[in-house]
């Protein structure tokens, strides 16, 4: 898996102050996307063990509420395999940190699993299981509205991961 960029210090894309992850790779293609050039799989960096080292150090900052994933597409097949353990070890050393994850793919809040059912891995229903908040669906510029806070379009949500699975139905973590 390749990187488009850690912002170190985002207030945007999460409550507080957080470390944010943009993946490199897409197949969305959503229109007037934010983010474009990271569409690209190659585009980047390695997400190798130094960067991940970095990331889980720098969290451990006291002002640092958690870990933000973005994109490209953080949920692409090929993400989820880099990431499933990476996530697993923000949790073990950062337990009180929140992860949330943005994806342009939607929450089967029955399964756990993403309702397209050919991005799904062998992992993505426990990954998902790691995330506190989920913003999913991809960005529909007709529905786009600028005073919608930590999503771009209407038709996104902001999903309490825990919440949903154990109800087996989306609970949103904020209106």
């Amino acid at each position: 898996m390749n990187y488009a960029t850690v912002k170190w210090t985002d207030i945007a894309n999460g409550e507080g102050v957080r470390i944010s992850l943009f993946v490199s790779g897409c197949t969305h293609r959503c229109k007037n996307c934010f983010n474009e050039i990271a569409w690209d799989f190659n585009y980047g960096e390695k997400f190798d063990e130094k960067i991940a080292e970095k990331i889980l150090t720098e969290l451990g900052a006291s002002y640092i509420t958690g870990l933000s994933l973005l994109g490209g597409e953080p949920l692409e097949p090929q993400n989820q395999e880099a990431l499933y353990p990476f996530i697993q070890e923000v949790k073990r050393r950062y337990p009180q940190k929140t992860v949330w994850c943005y994806t342009g793919f939607v929450l089967d809040e029955k399964t756990g699993a993403l309702c397209e059912s050919h991005k799904n891995t062998a992992v993505t229903k426990d990954l998902i299981a790691l995330f506190d908040v989920l913003v999913d669906g991809p960005f529909i510029e007709e529905k786009k509205n600028i005073r919608l806070q930590f999503r771009g379009s209407e038709n996104q949500r902001i999903i309490d991961v825990r919440k949903t699975l154990e109800k087996g139905e989306c609970v949103l973590y904020m209106e």
